[in-house]
């Protein structure tokens, strides 16, 4: 008998339908499934018609249970790995057995599915052809501090995943250490309340102290000018020429800021306060 394969199957980020006819079949031939939580997949299993045997596998006791798992593919079994949602072994315990299954000679094969980072990137509108992904940033602390600083010099567009009760804090840390950047926030992506908002960090701080975060998010996060101070006065200028036009047209001067702000990405307060002074000759 042969090896077995390991098969790293994408599952539904929110919406039954993110299933793939293919993530299908091969949840069907598989001798058995290794889950992140049994109780979840489970569910998607009894949806579907599925009976299969269930195994646990996350990252409380995968140092114990990935190399049964190799053996039992090394004895000839096939293996699908699901996480709760999304890609398994993208910052997830797969990394994990995928790499116990090269190291084995065990063939590691995805069966492509949905990923909240990568949807969350098309949707936001940000630059999407270099981007990089952060995940959740550490909890607080030094390492906080430090990746923070690196975000603050990184230009490629940047992807953070944050839960719903430290949403607030991270808004606050990324404001101050990034100010004025774009950012774009989707939460419940492919679920009933999807949502998506775009903003500047700190707009995005000051919204959700008023309103209460709730789902996952995925921020998606414009990246650092190469050349702040031109890049900073080129936007001024744009945004400057923008409100006059706008104004020539009939808005008021705090709603033409207001607008060439927001599609310019200059500073709205310094806006408004330079067109005041325009106006007054200074």
């Amino acid at each position: 008998m042969g090896t077995g394969t390991l098969y790293l199957v994408g599952t539904p980020i929110g919406n039954l339908e993110d299933l793939t006819y293919r993530a299908v079949r091969i949840l069907k031939e598989a001798d058995f499934v290794a889950a992140e939580d049994t109780r979840v997949s489970g569910k998607l299993l009894h949806y579907l018609e599925i009976s299969k045997p269930l195994v646990s596998y996350h990252e409380h006791n995968r140092k114990q249970r990935g190399p049964e798992l190799v053996q039992r593919m090394l004895d000839g079994e096939t293996c699908a790995l699901v996480t709760d949602a999304g890609m398994p072994a993208v910052s997830d315990p797969g990394e994990d057995l995928a790499n116990l299954c090269h190291e084995a000679g065990i063939p590691v094969i995805p069966v492509p599915g949905a990923c909240a980072a990568v949807c969350a990137l098309a949707q936001s509108g940000l630059p999407s052809g270099k981007w990089c992904f952060e995940g959740f940033l550490p909890a607080t602390g030094k390492q906080r501090r430090e990746r923070l600083e690196v975000l603050k010099k990184e230009p490629r567009t940047c992807i953070v995943y944050e839960a719903p009760h430290r949403l607030r804090m991270t808004l606050r840390d990324l404001a101050e250490a990034l100010g004025e950047r774009r950012v774009s926030l989707a939460r419940e992506l492919t679920k009933l309340h999807e949502e998506c908002l775009r903003m500047t960090l700190p707009e995005a701080a000051a919204y959700y102290e008023e309103h209460e975060p709730r789902g996952e998010y995925v921020l998606v996060i414009e990246g650092a000018q190469e050349n702040p101070e031109q890049s900073a006065a080129d936007q001024m200028a744009q945004a400057i020429q923008l409100t006059e036009e706008l104004a020539a047209a009939g808005m008021t001067l705090r709603d033409a800021v207001k607008q060439a702000a927001k599609q310019t990405g200059a500073r709205k307060n310094q806006l408004y306060q330079t067109m005041l002074a325009r106006e007054k000759g200074e």
